[in-house]
C-alpha cells in the first residue's frame, strides 16, 4: 500500500476558524466552565463567556497599541492561563502568534524575533525579558543592537501585569472594532509563525494558516478521540504550549468544552494530578517512561517481595495487551491474574495520576511498543499519533483499530503515501503553506502536489496504517556499505530503565556502535542495590563491570531485533545526560545528531580505537 486517504467528516465554511468556533462555543454553553487557574493562592473558574470577553479586552489593548492585521506578535512563556488567552487575543486583532518555547536560548529568541519581524512581544518572566530588551527599536525606530534587522516596539510582561495594562490601555477600543477585524479574518491569512525546534541549523518558521489550524481541530474533534473533549472532562495541560501537538490539544478542548487546567512545573506533576484528576494526559514518550520507572523504583523500595510482585505485574500486563490483539483475546488465566495485578499495582498507578484517566495520547518521537503494551495492559491506554510542525499537528493518530507498532491512519482530510526514496509524505489542507523567508526549504519540502516531504521512512499497510521506520538523514552507512536505521535501535535501548538517551553511531565505520546516557533517577537506585558511595562520579562507573553488564543486556536486546551487521557492537557510556541548556536535546526531547556527533567525536572515536 504505498497511499491512504481518510475522508473529512467535515466541511469548512470561508468564515471558519479557531477563533469563530471558539466563539461560537461562548454562545452555546456561555456558563460552561473552559478553564480553572490560580488566583489570590485558590483556583478559579473561567466560564466561556467570561473568557470570550476577557479575549476582546486584551485584543483591544494590542489594537490600541499599534497591533495591524498581519502583524506578528512573540509569545514567550510557560505553560499557563495566559498563554491561550493571550494566544487567542492575538487573533482577535487579525495578527499572528510567534510562540518561542521558554527554555530557548538568547540567540535562537534573536533569531525567531528578527527572523519573523515581531513587532511586540509577550514575555512570561523578567528573565525572558531581558534576552530581548536588546531588540527592542530605540525611540526614533532606529535598532538599539547595530545591524539588526529587529522590527520589536515593545515588550510586555505577564508577571509584570501585562494583562492588565492591555486591558487598561485598549479601554477607549470599541468592541466593534474587535468584531470587524474578526471578520477579516480569512483562511489563507497567516495565523501562527511556528519555529521548528531544530535539530540541524537554525529553526525555520513554519507558515500556519487559519485554514490549517481549524482544519486540524476539526480533525480532533470529529475523530473518535476527540470525544474526550466534551462538557464534563477535565484536561491538564502541561507540555509547552510552543509545540503544536499540546497547542492543537489544547484548542480542540476549549472549542470542544471541556475544562482545561494549566500547569509549568514538570517536577510536581504528580501532586497537580491529585488535584486536577484529569480524564486525559498527552505526554511526550519520556514522560510515560518516567511514570513506569517512578512505580518500579517505588516498589523496589518496599523490599524484594514488591519488586518481584511489580515485575511480574508488569509481564503480565504486556502479556494481557498483546493478548487483546489475537482472535481469541485473553485467557481467563490471564484474565483473573491481570484482576489480581490490578488490585495490587495497577490501581496504585492509576491513582498516581489522578485516578480519573480514560486513555493518554503521545507524540513528538516514537514510544516502545512494549511500554505501550505495559500501558494498556495496566487500564491506562496510550494512543501514538504523527505529525510535524509542518502538519499543523497531528497527521494521523492509533486509535481505532489499534495496532501497537503503527501510528495509526491518518486524521479525517488527510493523506499519506510513501514516495520512491520509501519518505512518508502527507497532504491535505492541515499541511503547512511552506518556511518563512526560505523559498529554498519550500520547494524541497513540498513538491508541486502538495505533498509534504517529511524526511520520515517508513510503510503503510493494507489498512492504511502508517508504520515509522527511521529518519531519512539519519540513515547510518558502514564502511561495508549496509544501510541502518538508527531509530529501532535507539528506541529500543532507551526503553531500559537505566538508559536516558541513546545515541547509534557508525557512518563510515567498520561496525555500528553507540553513545549512552544514564538516567539520573535510575541511576541512584541502582548505586543503593549495589552499594556503589555517590561520591563515585559517572566518569569512574562507566567501567563498572556490573554496570557494563546492565547496559549490555539492554544492547543485546536491541540487537535481536536486527540482522547481525546492524547490531551495536560497542558502545560508551557518557559521563552526563544530554540537555536541552547544552543544546545537544530540542524542546520535545528529540537529539540533535548533529551537535552531539560534533561534541561527543572523541568519545565516539574510543569506540572503534580498542
Amino acid at each position: 500500500m504505498q497511499e491512504y486517504t481518510t475522508p473529512a467528516e467535515f466541511e469548512l465554511r470561508a468564515e471558519d476558524n479557531c477563533l469563530s468556533a471558539l466563539l461560537a462555543t461562548a454562545r452555546s454553553r456561555p456558563h460552561g466552565v473552559l478553564f480553572t487557574r490560580p488566583a489570590n493562592y485558590e483556583w478559579i473558574n473561567v466560564t466561556a463567556q467570561e473568557f470570550r470577553d476577557e479575549i476582546y479586552e486584551v485584543a483591544k489593548g494590542l489594537i490600541a497599541m499599534g497591533v495591524e492585521p498581519g502583524d506578528r506578535v512573540a509569545l514567550l512563556s510557560a505553560t499557563r492561563y495566559e498563554w491561550s488567552l493571550l494566544d487567542f487575543a492575538i487573533w482577535a486583532t487579525g495578527a499572528a502568534s510567534v510562540p518561542i518555547y521558554p527554555s530557548s536560548s538568547l540567540t535562537q529568541i534573536q533569531w525567531i524575533i528578527e527572523d519573523s519581524g515581531a513587532v511586540l512581544a509577550l514575555s512570561e518572566t523578567r528573565e525572558h525579558t531581558s534576552q530581548m530588551e536588546h531588540l527592542v527599536l530605540q525611540p526614533d525606530g532606529t535598532p538599539q543592537l547595530a545591524g539588526s534587522p529587529s522590527r520589536l516596539r515593545r515588550i510586555l510582561e505577564i508577571n509584570s501585569s501585562a494583562v492588565e495594562t492591555l486591558k487598561f490601555e485598549g479601554r477607549a477600543i470599541d468592541d466593534a472594532e474587535v468584531d470587524r477585524r474578526i471578520a477579516g479574518i480569512r483562511h489563507e491569512d497567516l495565523a501562527s509563525l511556528v519555529y521548528t525546534s531544530g535539530t540541524t541549523g537554525k529553526p525555520k518558521g513554519c507558515i500556519l494558516t487559519h485554514r490549517n489550524w481549524i482544519h486540524q481541530i476539526r480533525a480532533l474533534l470529529t475523530h473518535p478521540i476527540g470525544a474526550i473533549a466534551v462538557p464534563g472532562t477535565r484536561i491538564l495541560t502541561y507540555l509547552p504550549m510552543a509545540h503544536v501537538l499540546a497547542r492543537a490539544v489544547s484548542l480542540a478542548v476549549v472549542i470542544g468544552g471541556a475544562t482545561q487546567s494549566h500547569w509549568s512545573d514538570v517536577s510536581t506533576l504528580t501532586v497537580e494530578f491529585q488535584r486536577t484528576r484529569p480524564h486525559m494526559i498527552l505526554g511526550v514518550p519520556r514522560v510515560f517512561e518516567k511514570v513506569r520507572n517512578a512505580a518500579a523504583n517505588k516498589a523496589a523500595d518496599g523490599g524484594p517481595l514488591k519488586a518481584k510482585i511489580f515485575e511480574r505485574a508488569e509481564k503480565t500486563a504486556v502479556e494481557y495487551s498483546k493478548a487483546l490483539d489475537t482472535p481469541d483475546g485473553p485467557s481467563r488465566v490471564l484474565a483473573a491474574r491481570r484482576r489480581l495485578y490490578d488490585r495490587l499495582v495497577y490501581s496504585k498507578l492509576k491513582s498516581a495520576v489522578g485516578g480519573a484517566v480514560k486513555y493518554c495520547i503521545t507524540g513528538g518521537s516514537a514510544m516502545s511498543p512494549e511500554l505501550r503494551h505495559f500501558f494498556r495492559g495496566v487500564g491506562l491506554p496510550v494512543y501514538e499519533g504523527y505529525g510535524l510542525t509542518e502538519t499543523c499537528a497531528a497527521a494521523a493518530v492509533d486509535f481505532t483499530d489499534v495496532r501497537i507498532g503503527t501510528v495509526g491512519q491518518p486524521l479525517g482530510g488527510y493523506s499519506a503515501k510513501i514516495n520512491d526514496a520509501g519518505e512518508i509524505c502527507i497532504r491535505g489542507e492541515g499541511v503547512f503553506a511552506g518556511y518563512w523567508n526560505n523559498p529554498e526549504a519550500t520547494a524541497e519540502a513540498l513538491d508541486v502536489g502538495g505533498w509534504f516531504n517529511t524526511g520520515d521512512l517508513g510503510e503503510i499497510d493494507e489498512t492504511g496504517h502508517i508504520i515509522i521506520t527511521g529518519r531519512k538523514k539519519d540513515l547510518i552507512v558502514t564502511a561495508g556499505g549496509k544501510n541502518v536505521s538508527p531509530a529501532p535501535l535507539e528506541e529500543k535501548l532507551a526503553s531500559h530503565p537505566l538508559i536516558s538517551q541513546a545515541l547509534v553511531v557508525g557512518d563510515g565505520k567498520p561496525f555500528i556502535g553507540a553513545l549512552v546516557t544514564l538516567d539520573e533517577d535510575s541511576l541512584l537506585r541502582w548505586r543503593l542495590d549495589h552499594n556503589i558511595p555517590e561520591n563515585r562520579s559517572v566518569r569512574e562507573l562507566a567501567h563498572d563491570p556490573a554496570l557494563r553488564a546492565e547496559i549490555q543486556d539492554a544492547v543485546n536486546l536491541a540487537n535481536s531485533t536486527v540482522s547481525h551487521t546492524e547490531g551495536i557492537k560497542r558502545f560508551r557510556i557518557l559521563d552526563h545526560d544530554l540537555t536541552e541548556e547544552e543544546g545537544e536535546i530540542t524542546p520535545t526531547m528529540k537529539v540533535k545528531r548533529n551537535v552531539v556527533f560534533r561534541r561527543y567525536a572523541d568519545d565516539i572515536e574510543e569506540i572503534y580505537q580498542r
